[in-house]
């Protein structure tokens, strides 16, 4: 199982480099499936991974002039208030076990994993979607309180579980602030490194982590990241976001599926 866990981990840093997004979602579910990691481990781990990861794909974009540092700044800041909040205030206070009565028992790994597993439904349903063009010139540009929100919301999904947000950043750059898709994507992968690192570095004592893969990990992920930057003037985007999509749609189904059967074995 851990060499098809290597193998994810490259279409993980492909989908990255290619559209800014919507890979680092994987790394949660290729950690507990394929590396049999806790789950709660797995979403420290993830950020290590995720935020490593993105920053190969943050440098490369601003080598090319790609980040709008300015934006990335005035998104992250609340972003890590949203970080900070999830995993110091919320996942450290939530009990091992939530509910247990009627042979039913709700533990707080399970949460994760099903909070993790509708997230990348409605993640995949955003990349279908995204198939059509992203329109910008409708709308008037936001304030500070509506880009502070989205900002605060994707840091907290980042500290819940584990994943970097790409599918919520790359919307709101574009629809909300006016950022040229392009200029987007860099910018996304600058704030889901900026994001999962600061959650990282929160949170990295709280576990005894399995160094060995994560750098592994991160290593073939960065690999992906030079892959998908490489060809990303050459694939249509609009196919691959849709495409990436449907397959996100169904492992993230198959986890659901799992924490149902979990829930009704219990």
């Amino acid at each position: 199982m851990e060499y098809l866990g290597y193998f994810a981990a490259i279409l993980m840093g492909v989908s990255l480099g290619l559209i800014g997004g919507g890979g680092s979602i994987l790394t949660v579910p290729i950690l507990v499936y394929l590396f049999s990691q806790d789950p709660l481990i797995a979403t420290t781990g993830s950020l290590f991974v995720v935020g490593s990861t993105a920053l190969v794909g943050a440098l490369l974009s601003a080598r090319k002039k790609l980040i709008d540092f300015k934006t990335g700044i005035l998104f992250s800041v609340p972003s890590f208030a949203g970080v900070y909040v999830a995993r110091h205030l919320i996942l450290p206070n939530l009990p091992d076990v939530l509910y247990a009565r009627d042979g039913v028992s709700i533990t707080k790994a399970l949460l994760v994993m099903g909070a993790f597993a509708v997230l990348m439904v409605l993640a995949s349903r955003a990349m279908i979607r995204s198939g059509r063009p992203i329109e910008s010139v409708a709308e008037p540009k936001a304030n500070l309180w509506t880009i502070g929100w989205n900002g605060f919301l994707v840091g907290a999904t980042t500290g819940f579980v584990g994943a970097g947000g790409g599918f919520l950043i790359i919307p709101a750059l574009v629809i909300l602030l006016k950022v040229p898709m392009k200029i987007a994507v860099g910018t996304s992968l600058a704030i889901i490194a900026a994001n999962s690192l600061f959650g990282f570095m929160i949170s990295r004592n709280e576990h005894i982590l399995n160094w060995p893969i994560l750098l592994t990990v991160t290593a073939i992920g960065a690999l992906g990241i030079f892959i998908g930057q490489a060809f990303s003037s050459k694939i249509n985007e609009k196919s691959l976001k849709k495409g990436f999509g449907y397959f996100v749609l169904l492992i993230g189904s198959l986890v659901l599926i799992d924490q149902l059967m979990k829930l009704s074995l219990r």
